[in-house]
């Protein structure tokens, strides 16, 4: 089995279900429902950080990355959660840096919640369409006048990029890059797994004030 690398940045302040639903996503995937308990899923997730430390999430949760930027291998998949330190961020030129880099690498871009507004810092969403959570919307617009911020939809796909609205839709996204890679039937047994209910439609779920 070809395996996809996916790499999630993680920082101080990250929101612990911007980047904990994915990873339980991908890891929990399987192409072989029969087989779940001897085949591995055809996702291999890492978490990255700046420096490889742990980190801290807002919640006070302590984690531990697999990887550093300066270490990180080569990735399929990158995807960039949100959370408070995201306003801490996006004024890390380094990050900003490794993200344009990475992102150019990737096969496919993602971002969870305020993961948008790291990749808008970075130059990423220039021209294109996107979404963010929904307290986060009119922030993005401000930001970036050249993207085209969509706030009736839970995921934007726009070609090799997707974002999500916010915190527990990045697992929505990541059955979507399921779906992407594997099939929509391999994407609902993840689900099913999960007791998670696959979603049927991409209308943003909270009513926006």
């Amino acid at each position: 089995m070809e395996r996809k690398r996916v790499g999630i940045v993680v920082f101080d302040e990250v929101e612990v279900l911007d980047f904990c639903g994915p990873f339980e996503v991908f890891s929990a995937t399987r192409l072989d429902e029969a087989q779940r308990r001897n085949e591995p899923s055809p996702f291999d997730v890492k978490l990255i950080s700046e420096t490889g430390e742990p980190i801290t999430t807002s919640g006070g949760m302590r984690v531990v990355p697999d990887e550093s930027f300066r270490g990180c291998p080569k990735l399929d998949i990158l995807c960039i959660p949100g959370g408070w330190g995201t306003r801490r961020e996006r004024n890390n030129t380094l990050l900003m840096e490794w993200l344009k880099i990475r992102a150019a690498e990737a096969e496919l871009l993602t971002s969870v919640c305020t993961g948008a507004i790291l990749l808008g810092s970075a130059g990423l969403l220039e021209g294109r369409r996107a979404t963010t959570h929904w307290k986060s919307l009119d922030w993005m617009r401000e930001l970036f006048p050249q993207t085209t911020v969509l706030d009736d939809q839970h995921v934007v796909e726009d070609g090799t990029l997707m974002t999500s609205a916010g915190i527990s839709a990045g697992i929505d996204l990541a059955l979507k890059v399921v779906a992407r890679y594997h099939g929509e039937e391999v994407a609902r047994a993840t689900a099913r797994h999960m007791e998670y209910p696959f979603p049927e439609t991409n209308m943003r779920r909270v009513a926006l004030p």
